[in-house]
């Protein structure tokens, strides 16, 4: 279950560091895990070891508030922009940010793969790094879309459940080696 709690932030983090040296941890601060904006801006005021970088959904409430509190707290900013109408709120932010996650919410490939065209479009040239992924039966399109264009991607039992086959994914790992195969040609 998603927490923004310090015990188990802190505990995640530090876990991985311990094992992944040098690796980027980053966390997430959607809304889903704490509705309540207060309980969330304390949450994250709270961690004892932070993370890197926590995403910020730009279309949500307080997102602004949660932007600053994260860069207070030394911790990058990636703006999550779902769809293109969220655009200006991030480019309103008063902190800079890392990335750009486009997160692509249809779960079916051509809304989806409409949805990140237009996301890309509104966003202006020359700003942060953009990484583009897609959920449900659009993730493995959206993933090699986001090879065609060159941008940065990810996967994931988050993502997916499904390898490209359409076969169940025993885990994370091969999920991975999936989009490596797909990546590299392998």
């Amino acid at each position: 279950m998603e927490t923004l709690a310090d015990e188990a932030v802190s505990a995640a983090v530090a876990a991985i560091r311990a094992r992944c040296p040098g690796l980027p941890v980053g966390v997430s601060t959607g809304a889903w895990i704490e509705p309540s904006l207060p309980a969330r801006l304390a949450a994250i005021r709270s961690w004892t070891v932070r993370p890197d970088f926590a995403s910020v959904n730009a279309h949500e409430t307080g997102a602004t508030e949660v932007a600053l509190a994260l860069a207070e707290r030394g911790i990058g900013v990636e703006a999550g922009v779902w769809w293109p109408a969220a655009v200006p709120s991030y480019l309103g932010w008063p902190v800079p940010c890392l990335r750009i996650l486009v997160e692509c919410m249809d779960s079916e490939a051509p809304a989806a793969l409409e949805n990140a065209h237009a996301a890309l479009a509104a966003l202006p040239p020359g700003g942060p790094p953009v990484l583009l992924h897609g959920e449900g039966s659009a993730a493995w399109p959206v993933l090699r879309e986001a090879l065609r264009l060159g941008l940065d991607t990810r996967i994931g039992l988050e993502d997916t459940l499904l390898l490209p086959d359409g076969a169940v994914a025993p885990d994370n790992a091969a999920l991975v080696a999936a989009a490596v195969a797909l990546t590299y040609g392998s």
